[in-house]
């Protein structure tokens, strides 16, 4: 036998009331090497030593006052941890098959018959420990796996990020280059998703989807965008098509943040008595839509725009109370207000991130 061989260190318990053959089995198991071995002669012990000692490989006779060996295996089996494997040898002078089965049920994995052959319970701890250590090696790499993909997975996540970040720049670049607008509006999505209570996956996603509303703007003309004063009727007739224009910037993604995008992009403006860009209404509109343009609403009111002053908050709800169930959907307007209420909505001017 090898003696730099990592597995002869291996923590081996032995449970047996009877002490010489216990001296036997533990002389037997050093004569081959090993080197980290306890012994208990009380079954009432062996519980307290098994948690103290982590063994590799117990041994364990049937036979013992007190705590018969059934009951230990009961009380060791059901310490180890599921993916965990913790072999068990049963040592007896006479195992029956009822005995044999029974033990094998309770988690036992192999036997040893008195008297000992040396060969044998060196062969079979060997085995046993081999097939541990199997085990533990295999859970090893299943870990690294684990970090490395929630690692890279980390890597994915803040490089889509990063580029959702930059691509909102891109969209709001023109009309506010901090956009702060996109930002705050992402961030009341976020909590009316939140008081409404979509569901988590959908909730988690809005705040980020929100952000992308306005990306059809790309495509609108500064002299319409960046006008002071109110648009003409040609002129609003090419700045509703920013929705559009947005939806097909966003179409066909495989990604559900960017297809939960594209629909807030196309109906953002929609209203819920039908009358808004795409002439949808009431719960045609998707809950999505509805929450974004309550938000967007809220934050053009509150903020500076070419043609207006921003108006406080108490009056921009006004307004917004005055346009519920015509402009806005009724369960949209009162989670807002509900937010209000409970102060949630202090603060707007400078939104988390």
């Amino acid at each position: 036998m090898i003696r730099d061989d990592p597995l002869l260190g291996s923590r081996i318990l032995l449970v047996d009331d009877e002490e010489p053959l216990v001296l036997l089995l533990e002389e037997i198991l050093r004569e081959g090497g090993y080197t980290t071995i306890r012994h208990v002669t009380d079954s009432r012990h062996a519980l307290p030593v098994f948690m103290e000692f982590a063994p590799d490989l117990v041994v364990l006779d049937l036979g013992m006052p007190h705590l018969d060996g059934f009951t230990v295996l009961r009380q060791l089996v059901s310490r180890v941890p599921e993916d965990t494997f913790l072999p068990v040898v049963i040592v007896t002078a006479d195992l029956t098959l009822e005995s044999r089965r029974r033990a094998l049920t309770t988690g036992a994995k192999d036997f040893l018959t008195k008297p000992f052959n040396v060969g044998e319970v060196l062969l079979r701890a060997r085995n046993l420990l081999e097939t541990r250590w199997l085990y533990v090696e295999l859970r090893r790499q299943n870990q690294l796996l684990e970090e490395r993909i929630r690692e890279r997975t980390g890597e994915v996540e803040e490089a889509r990020l990063d580029m959702l970040d930059r691509l909102v720049r891109v969209s709001e670049f023109r009309e506010d280059d901090t956009a702060r607008h996109a930002r705050r509006v992402g961030h009341v999505s976020g909590l009316l998703a939140q008081v409404i209570g979509l569901p988590t996956a959908e909730a988690d996603l809005l705040p980020q989807a929100a952000l992308l509303h306005d990306v059809g703007k790309i495509g609108i003309p500064d002299a319409i965008l960046l006008k002071a004063g109110p648009l003409t009727e040609e002129e609003f007739e090419v700045m509703r098509t920013h929705t559009t224009i947005g939806a097909q910037i966003l179409l066909g993604s495989r990604s559900r943040l960017l297809q939960l995008a594209e629909e807030v992009a196309l109906t953002h403006h929609e209203r819920w008595d039908g009358r808004g860009y795409a002439r949808l209404g009431g719960e045609t509109i998707p809950l999505a839509g509805r929450i974004v343009a309550l938000a967007d609403t809220l934050d053009v009111l509150t903020h500076d725009r070419p043609y207006r002053r921003a108006h406080p908050l108490d009056e921009a709800l006004a307004e917004i109370r005055a346009e519920n169930g015509r402009q806005f959907d009724p369960r949209v307007v009162e989670a807002l207000l509900d937010l209000s209420r409970t102060g949630r909505l202090e603060g707007l001017e400078t939104p988390p991130g």
